[in-house]
């Protein structure tokens, strides 16, 4: 019995073995199924799971480490649930002992018995993955984001880019101020500039912000576009006040080398309120921003700014040809010659090329081109896509103007010929006779303002600086085509009234029916050979208040004048040909502005004395003009600018009445006239009146006279001396009549207004001594005076010294010396001539030095020297590293 019960127990626990073990054979298929069902929810979630990630990834984010981890434990996990099944269903198919009897009982067994270890594995790993709230975070932040450029090729702003990134090199220099017209390529210059932070090779800078700023100006905007960009937690400033953000960005910046790049700015920012750390204390941070005005890199007080200027001819063509297309452009012979006629007519502005050139594409026959060529030349807004990518584009630039005055003034600049250089001047004139400038009462202050209009709108970009001919004064301007047509555009209130501005050039004989449809024109201007044929009735002009007539016309037809009843401004300047002027423009109640410069009219309608509210009224150079009506000057009641300047000493013109019909105007502060006799000039320094309101003095032929007498102070700003043979000095007298002494006046008795003196034909005159004390001259011109030897002596010789704090000649910008036979010398000793631009000498085989001192080297203003080859040979140089400088711009002639 013994040994039976030992083996009766062991028997026994076989059979509890082998019948447990049976049991879980025969549930196994069930567990098997079970698992497969739970691993394919586990998969369907994971698949859920994976989706939502690839959807945040594509928004450049990144996945959490929670769900990437989760993630490679689904994967792992359905690695071995796989491999489990396929274990099992090997060995159920081994069946033994029966049933399911396998042949390694133990085996199967432990098999059995994962497969619930596995099920909550899955379970959990499924649950896990049902809950997850978040499965990516954004990305952190590159140092720089790469911007696409819209428009490739890049073309022509290599030397600008070049500039900017020598500057962002530069320890010394923190803002850097890029700015230019509208469409000319800015934007795209700073994403040139953005981009090159890309490269591997440079890791100057921490980070590279960019921000588009526009306008208005929206700081909370700026500030939170610049949060993100430096990662800040939504919850350190989300829906907090703008100094706590300053805060925030303040913070994060004070601790990187970064550089800011702020596009499209229309007024100076304040930095320091967005957030921006100060720069320079050893801070190598920079800031980087577009702007369409000048005005804005100095309100952001930019340590460089640089221009953007418009593309040469080449680059244009470059870059019209990439946009219209090979295809289009070798689709007929003819088409690449007229490409480059409409590329031309663009002026090398990028915008244009471009809107220009998707309009072109489409054509490829040689007929469409020319019509949209002349399209573009007579319509431009006609042009598909001109209104509204470009015109509309850089009309900003016009809506950003100030006030009404200004706008007005740009739009006028539109009424002269597409190239023509304005004389600043003059348009100064027109924008006051139009009464742009009507706050106002004194005309130098309207002119003051004018001037400051003019820097504005230069400055602004919608203006830029034009070619002044050689040793002539003034400024002059030009406008950019381009700018030209939006402005003529924006005037005819977006081509709506296309006829409200009416400009006419070079368009030969205009026939009757174009003229009948100038009723609504406000302003209307007609240059170079436009003439109007005879009409067979007088033309309406109701609304019209402005007639710039500068062509060829001999006369207008008959009662052109009759039906302007609202007309301000009349110019018919450089009209050679015109010999007559109608008495009916004496009806134009309203005129303000009368122009006769350079015209060939001998009389002048009696009728003028009717024009009460004239204010200007400009009769230069009219050598024919014999006589002025008695009283008709004095009956002028509004007049404040008279100019009669003249070579001609026709006697006919009774000077004295003259002045003395001017004394009598009320108004009168601005007066240019040519006297032929001493008894003139006297009767003009009598006056008070008279002799602060003389600006301009032409002294012409005086006979019988060596010695003329200038009264000082002065408000003379151009004088001039013709054909005064017997003058031997000129003398300057105190308003309380003293004489002054000529060789070095009273340094009190300064001519502070004079910009310009020429003197020709004076034979006798030996110095000019008394210009000492003209300190702001501009220009001087001495020709054909056989004994004068020196221009000024040298005023230390006597003991006398200038008090004036002003330089000799240190405003001088021209000076010119013909046939001076006896000329000596210019002044006694070397003087710097900051603001020189050039000298002219000629006829003047004496003259062996030139007072220029080591200073004239440096001048940024110097153009050129012209002179004989011969005289500038036989100069002495005391320097003659001033002699090699100047060298370069000496022209013989």
């Amino acid at each position: 019995m013994d040994f039976v019960s030992p083996v009766l127990d062991v028997a026994s626990r076989i059979c509890n073995c082998v019948g447990d073990r049976a049991d879980h054979l025969r549930r196994l298929p069930q567990k098997l199924n079970s698992l497969r069902a739970a691993m394919e929810k586990l998969n369907n979630v994971y698949k859920d799971v994976k989706e939502r990630v690839e959807r945040e990834e594509n928004l450049e984010k990144k996945r959490t480490n929670v769900v990437g981890g989760w993630m490679e434990r689904v994967e792992a996990m359905e690695k071995e649930v796989n491999e489990l099944l396929d274990r099992c269903d090997e060995k159920i198919q081994k069946k033994c002992l029966g049933i399911y009897c396998s042949k390694n009982c133990r085996a199967i067994y432990k098999l059995a018995k994962m497969v619930p270890e596995k099920m909550d594995a899955v379970a959990e790993l499924q649950s896990e993955g049902s809950n997850f709230q978040e499965v990516a975070v954004p990305l952190p932040s590159p140092h720089v984001i790469e911007r696409p450029l819209e428009e490739k090729p890049v073309v022509g702003l290599d030397s600008p880019f070049r500039e900017v990134w020598r500057y962002l090199q530069d320890k010394q220099v923190g803002t850097i101020g890029i700015y230019g017209m509208g469409g000319v390529g800015k934007t795209t210059l700073l994403k040139k500039i953005n981009n090159k932070f890309l490269q591997s090779s440079i890791k100057a800078f921490d980070i590279v912000i960019w921000v588009v700023v526009s306008r208005p100006t929206n700081l909370e905007r700026l500030q939170e576009t610049i949060l993100d960009r430096l990662d800040i937690p939504d919850d350190r400033w989300k829906g907090r006040e703008e100094e706590r953000k300053a805060q925030e960005i303040r913070r994060v910046l004070k601790t990187k080398k970064f550089v800011l790049l702020l596009d499209d700015i229309w007024e100076p920012l304040d930095l320091l309120r967005v957030g921006i750390p100060p720069l320079g204390d050893g801070n190598e941070s920079k800031i980087v921003f577009t702007t369409r005005s000048q005005d804005v890199c100095r309100g952001m007080s930019a340590q460089k700014s640089i221009k953007v200027e418009c593309l040469v001819e080449k680059e244009a063509l470059s870059l019209f040809q990439a946009k219209v297309g090979e295809d289009t452009l070798n689709s007929h012979p003819d088409i690449q010659k007229l490409a480059e006629m409409v590329a031309k007519e663009c002026k090398g502005l990028p915008l244009a090329l471009i809107v220009i050139a998707r309009a072109m594409a489409s054509g490829k026959t040689p007929e469409e081109w020319e019509r949209n060529l002349q399209k573009l030349r007579m319509h431009p807004k006609d042009v598909a896509g001109t209104e509204n990518d470009l015109f509309s584009v850089l009309a900003f630039s016009y809506d950003s103007l100030p006030n009404e005055a200004t706008k007005s003034c740009f739009l006028y600049c539109s009424l002269f010929p597409e190239d023509y250089e304005i004389p600043s001047e003059r348009l100064i004139q027109l924008w006051i006779g139009e009464g742009f400038l009507d706050e106002y009462d004194d005309i130098q202050e309207a002119r003051n303002q004018g001037g400051e209009i003019i820097q504005m709108l230069k400055r602004a970009c919608l203006l830029e600086a034009g070619t002044t001919p050689f040793f002539e004064e003034g400024e002059y301007l030009k406008m950019h085509d381009v700018l030209r047509d939006m402005a003529l555009w924006l005037a005819c209130e977006k081509g709506k009234k296309k006829n409200k501005f009416v400009v006419k050039d070079g368009v030969g004989v205009i026939r009757t029916q174009e003229v009948e449809k100038w009723k609504d024109a406000q302003r209307i201007s007609l240059w170079n050979e436009t003439k109007i044929e005879e009409l067979r009735e007088p033309p309406q002009f109701p609304n019209t208040e402005t007639l710039i007539g500068c062509s060829m016309m001999s006369t207008f037809p008959s009662g052109f004048f009759t039906n302007m009843s609202v007309i301000r401004v009349l110019d018919l300047s450089n009209n050679e040909t015109l010999k007559l002027l109608p008495a009916e423009i004496g009806n134009l109640a309203t005129l303000q502005y009368l122009n006769l410069t350079r015209t060939r009219i001998i009389h002048l309608p009696i009728q003028l004395k009717n024009l009460k509210k004239l204010r200007f009224l400009i009769l230069d150079w009219i050598f024919p003009l014999a006589s002025l009506a008695n009283q008709m000057v004095s009956s002028l009641s509004s007049l404040q600018l008279f100019s009669m300047k003249s070579l001609s000493s026709d006697p006919r013109i009774n000077e004295i009445m003259l002045l003395e019909e001017l004394e009598q105007l009320e108004h009168i502060n601005d007066i240019s006239i040519r006297l032929t006799n001493i008894q003139s000039i006297q009767r003009l320094f009598e006056s008070h009146k008279l002799t602060r309101s003389t600006k301009s003095l032409n002294l012409v032929q005086f006979k019988g006279v060596n010695q003329v007498q200038l009264l000082s102070p002065s408000c003379i700003k151009e004088l001039m001396l013709l054909m005064c043979d017997e003058l031997e000095e000129v003398k300057i007298i105190h308003f309380e009549k003293q004489v002054v002494p000529s060789k070095f006046p009273n340094p009190q008795c300064c001519f502070n207004h004079l910009l310009s003196v020429q003197i020709h034909i004076c034979n006798k005159l030996l110095n000019l001594n008394w210009l000492i004390h003209a300190p702001k001259l501009q220009s001087l011109h001495i020709t054909r005076s056989e004994i004068i030897e020196k221009v000024i002596e040298d005023e230390r010789s006597d003991g006398s010294e200038i008090e004036s704090g002003l330089s000799v000649f240190s405003r001088l910008i021209y000076l010119t010396l013909i046939g001076l036979p006896k000329l000596e010398s210019i002044y006694g000793r070397a003087l710097p001539f900051p603001s020189f631009r050039g000298i002219f000498v000629f006829g003047c085989p004496r003259l062996q030095k030139l007072p220029f001192d080591s200073n004239i080297c440096m001048s940024k203003q110097l153009e050129k020297i012209m002179g004989e080859q011969e005289w500038w040979h036989g100069l002495e140089w005391e320097d003659q590293t001033v002699m090699h400088n100047l060298t370069p711009y000496f022209q013989p002639r």
